[in-house]
């Protein structure tokens, strides 16, 4: 049969992959025939990896093929992300996109565009930021916070794991949304932030929920606020920004599969079927959530959503904070 090719999403070309699952498995009896490459734009060990690894095993007995995952960093992720637009839409290449193929574009020039050199399958997964405090500051809550850096003018420092990390851009955000003043500290990596912000060298950090929810349970730290619309799972007490006043407010860690445009709407629905089931396994739950990641699943249209919706958010925040990647 001739399959229904998807050339860019938008609304159009998202929409028509509902209608495809419901034949999808018929359709797809010499699809996959042999191994699918997963390509993660980032070093093998973080986060995005090890989810990605989780996923791959379990897909290949409902795909009847191997998932292999494949490292191809460099370039802040620029050069998997442009593999993987430039690979033949033939089923067999999908991209493991975080948060960087939306601020990227934002940051520098690229050779490839979000929305028209793919198409989204499955959101996978999301996680918060979440603003934790020393107790030697002194704050128990984000009105604490405000307060402390009215006070001192500036001179409160907020760390975060990067500059242009997802950390970052959460302080820039807030320093927009509260128009308060004070030190963005940028490390290199959450674990340097981390022990830093435990040792009371930094007031605050933005990071991501995994590496400080041990630390907040035992008090080492101060959790005032999470970065998601939802409370998090593994932090229940902890309120939203959007609870403290500020519904505008949104930042997600995320993880999802795309293919390169062009790919058959059957392939991309099957993996978006394949996905959603290994999404629903308990111990894959499980083990996410130990980490701090939601899973979440969904229809392609979940992903194109968010794409969409943080291209146009770090677009506008970057161009009026002037934030620049290292």
């Amino acid at each position: 049969m001739q399959s229904k090719k998807v050339t860019a999403w938008g609304r159009r070309g998202v929409l028509g992959l509902g209608a495809g699952m419901a034949l999808a498995r018929p359709a797809l009896a010499a699809w996959p025939d042999r191994p699918v490459r997963f390509i993660v734009p980032l070093a093998a060990g973080g986060s995005v990896d090890l989810l990605t690894r989780q996923v791959a095993e379990r897909l290949q007995p409902r795909l009847g093929a191997p998932v292999v995952v494949e490292n191809r960093g460099g370039a802040a992720g620029n050069i998997g992300i442009d593999l993987v637009a430039r690979a033949a839409p033939d089923g067999y290449t999908a991209l493991v996109a975080s948060d960087v193929l939306t601020v990227n574009p934002a940051l520098q020039t690229v050779t490839w565009d979000a929305r028209r050199n793919f198409v989204p399958s499955v959101l996978l997964c999301r996680a918060p930021q979440v603003l934790v405090a020393h107790p030697s500051l002194g704050v128990r809550d984000f009105g604490g916070l405000l307060a402390e850096a009215e006070q001192r003018g500036g001179r409160l420092n907020i760390a975060s794991p990067g500059n242009a990390s997802s950390g970052h851009l959460a302080g820039a955000l807030m320093q927009v949304m509260t128009r308060r003043r004070w030190t963005h500290v940028p490390y290199r990596g959450g674990g340097p932030a981390v022990s830093d912000v435990l040792a009371g060298h930094v007031d605050a950090l933005w990071v991501t929920a995994a590496p400080v929810v041990p630390h907040i349970r035992s008090s080492a730290l101060v959790p005032l606020a999470v970065s998601t619309r939802e409370r998090a799972r593994a932090l229940p007490e902890v309120p939203t920004m959007a609870e403290l006043g500020y519904p505008d407010f949104e930042v997600t860690n995320w993880e999802g599969v795309l293919f390169p445009a062009g790919t058959a709407a059957e392939v991309v629905a099957e993996m978006n079927r394949a996905c959603n089931a290994v999404l629903e396994e308990p111990a894959l739950r499980a083990r996410l959530e130990e980490v701090g990641f939601e899973p979440v699943g969904g229809p392609p249209e979940a992903l194109a959503e968010l794409i969409d919706n943080n291209l146009r958010r770090w677009a506008r925040l970057i161009r009026e904070t002037g934030i620049r990647a290292d």
